[in-house]
């Protein structure tokens, strides 16, 4: 009898696989046969990988479906026709699991990954921790008190969850594919704060959060005055980042990092906020927040040639925003040129006079066509990759292919930001190629 997980390459289903390898469990799963990231994850835990066939789904089974599929799946339907196969989806699943642990979730429309690894770094020099994040990493060590997710609001996947303590980061409108307005997405929120436990941690900056009700005792952070977790003194430049945080009208930390952008700043003041609320002393965060190494896919900054390569996940105009600017304030002087591939069609279509905005930030733009299996979800959805250019004066479409690695190559010497949520990756790898073979 084995946990079986259809679509184990899924950034969430691949972290989970392999929390429940480390618990002891026979796991396994399917998926496509392309080469996704997350499978690297999979091969260090010796995970068997197969195509998918409803054939690999055996009596007495556990079986963990992603959410991208339904139960008219072959394999879904396997297990759901065997009564002795147990079935969940995947955020039902992670719902019971964290019943067997003291569990935190990090929820919230941007830097729910980001905030989840820098609070895993941190924790776990006060209490064996667990996490899961959505860049297809998880880990769950012997005798773990803590579990920490990432909680995902797309289709109100995180109402599945009932966390003892909970990180709420902000709230933008997000998933218009699915969610009908701002009204709708903050009922969403509204919903899932009713169901924490012991602590909400939310950011006080945020308007929408601080009009949600809490059922629990709630902390704020931020830079406003008024926050029980304040950062003052801010500073963000080639150097990192350092800002001093106040609570109760006193500086009871000075901390420096690596990193750059507001969203990393706010997020580690998150994380300090929490860890402080669960006992930890200041000095111990702070040495946390240090040892953060980062995340796949997540600001991820390479040399090549002479050139700075940066991936990220980025793929709401404000994540875009941000991005350029933590790219301009650790590389000043330097070109911005940022490459962007869109994910869904509804997000660019309702976005689309953002992104734009947001894109003109950099210094010059390069624009790649949506994924070949992206779907429209409507009738009512028409853009296309053009109407994006057409918005950003001197932009132009790319591909994932040679001669637009060639064009970027012939650059050397700039930043160039990788932002999506697909597969730009592998252009950014084409680059790479190209720079570092060319006697730099």
């Amino acid at each position: 009898m084995a946990v079986h997980f259809t679509g184990i390459k899924g950034t969430g289903m691949a972290a989970l696989a392999g929390i429940l390898a480390d618990e002891g469990f026979e796991v396994n799963g399917s998926d496509i046969d392309k080469y996704i990231f997350t499978q690297d994850e999979l091969e260090k835990r010796h995970i068997p990988v197969t195509s998918f066939d409803p054939d690999t789904i055996h009596s007495g089974d556990t079986v963990i479906v992603g959410l991208s599929f339904d139960e008219h799946h072959p394999e879904a339907a396997r297990a759901l026709a065997d009564p002795t196969v147990e079935v969940y989806w995947y955020n039902e699943y992670l719902g019971r699991l964290l019943e067997r642990y003291e569990s935190i979730c990090i929820a919230g429309t941007h830097g729910k990954s980001t905030t989840t690894g820098l609070l895993a770094s941190v924790l776990k020099l006060h209490a064996p921790t667990g996490f899961l994040i959505g860049d297809g990493h998880g880990s769950m060590p012997q005798n773990a008190k803590y579990f920490i997710l990432e909680s995902c609001e797309f289709q109100r996947h995180f109402l599945a969850y009932h966390p003892d303590y909970a990180i709420i980061t902000n709230i933008e409108l997000d998933h218009v594919d699915y969610y009908r307005d701002m009204d709708d997405y903050v009922a969403a929120f509204q919903s899932f704060a009713d169901q924490i436990g012991k602590l909400a941690v939310v950011c006080g900056d945020d308007e929408h959060l601080m009009q949600l009700h809490y059922s629990c005792p709630r902390v704020t952070y931020g830079l406003k005055d008024g926050c029980d977790y304040q950062a003052v003194n801010v500073t963000d430049d080639a150097a990192g980042i350092s800002f001093d945080v106040k609570k109760d009208g006193q500086i009871i930390a000075h901390t420096s990092l690596p990193e750059s952008g507001y969203p990393f700043l706010i997020d580690s003041l998150g994380v300090f906020a929490m860890a402080s609320e669960l006992g930890m002393d200041p000095e111990a965060i702070e040495q946390g927040l240090h040892d953060y190494r980062g995340i796949s896919r997540r600001f991820v900054i390479e040399e090549a040639g002479d050139s700075i390569l940066i991936d990220d996940y980025a793929h709401h105009p404000t994540a875009i925003r941000y991005m350029i600017e933590a790219a301009r304030n650790r590389y000043p002087g330097r070109k911005v040129i940022a490459l962007y591939k869109p994910d869904r069609y509804s997000r660019l279509q309702y976005f689309l006079d953002g992104f734009a905005d947001a894109l003109k930030l950099a210094d010059e733009a390069v624009l790649l066509d949506f994924p070949g299996n992206a779907v429209r979800e409507d009738e009512s959805i028409t853009v296309t990759i053009q109407d994006l250019i057409d918005r950003v004066p001197g932009s132009r479409l790319g591909q994932i292919d040679e001669q637009t690695a060639g064009e970027l190559a012939a650059e050397d010497g700039a930043v160039f930001l990788f932002m999506s949520s697909k597969d730009i990756y592998l252009l950014r790898d084409m680059v790479r190629s190209l720079l570092c073979g060319s006697g730099h």
